[in-house]
């Protein structure tokens, strides 16, 4: 039986279990810790205050490499991250991008009670990463950003949710590597985009290694060659977020094809 700010009723036993591996913070630690938690220092511009303030929203957009770069700063400082809703992280992608794989639990099918498994999460853990398996309710978001608030943790939303304290979005990226049609991925610059309410509605930009050559996230100018390797088409979205978790596994040699 689980009673937080639902309703109270058996969610069985996978949720128990997921429960049950939190580390389970003394509240006297998150009330006594630091306001902010940190961000890799290639995010910092784009956040009020430069970190990830505790008891807040944050949303990444589709889930992809710039979800799990939100996250790696903190980790690298010692907080602990849940995900939630994801089938499958590129792992080594996620490593090379900073995130550390021993303060990280993986909750892949949180099933229908997920709002019940974030909540308890959120009380657990600094950083919850939530890719929700469906439009939640505004009720629903209440509900969570208020235990966020009470625990002083981070919910990251991999997708749309309405009153997030930041927002932050990729909305140009360009390959490095793939020359006239075919050639090896090498890196990928993107322009990340952040908007928000209060201290953080001030819409502010930057252009990142997402990932870079060495699959790691940081500063990017723009209109740079990558070891001499033009830029060559241009991605975006989800597919560009997909593209770099598997580049980052590994690099592949990608053709293109264009008709017309």
């Amino acid at each position: 039986m689980l009673e937080y700010l639902f309703d109270s009723g058996d969610v069985g036993a996978e949720v128990a279990q997921v429960i049950g591996l939190a580390p389970m913070r003394h509240r006297d630690d998150v009330l006594a810790g630091e306001g902010m938690l940190p961000v890799l220092p290639a995010l910092r511009e784009l956040l009020p205050g430069g970190g990830l303030q505790r008891g807040s929203v944050v949303t990444s957009g589709d889930f992809g490499l710039l979800s799990l770069a939100m996250v790696a700063g903190a980790m690298a400082d010692g907080a602990w991250c849940a995900v939630v809703g994801v089938p499958a992280v590129g792992m080594r992608a996620a490593a090379e991008a900073g995130v550390d794989p021993d303060r990280m639990l993986l909750v892949a099918d949180p099933g229908s009670r997920w709002p019940q498994v974030v909540a308890s999460l959120l009380d657990g853990f600094d950083v919850v990463l939530l890719r929700p398996p469906d439009q939640p309710s505004a009720q629903l978001r209440r509900k969570l950003e208020a235990a966020a608030r009470r625990y002083g943790s981070v919910l990251v939303v991999a997708g749309d949710w309405p009153g997030a304290q930041s927002r932050l979005l990729v909305t140009h990226a360009e390959w490095a590597g793939i020359g006239v049609g075919h050639g090896r991925l090498r890196a990928r610059r993107a322009k990340v985009e952040a908007t928000g309410r209060g201290a953080g509605e001030r819409p502010r930009a930057v252009w990142l290694w997402l990932p870079g050559t060495d699959g790691t996230v940081t500063a990017a100018a723009r209109g740079l060659a990558v070891g001499g390797l033009v830029a060559g088409g241009l991605v975006a979205g989800e597919f560009a977020d997909e593209l770099a978790i598997g580049v980052a596994d590994g690099p592949e040699l990608v053709r293109l094809a264009s008709s017309g």
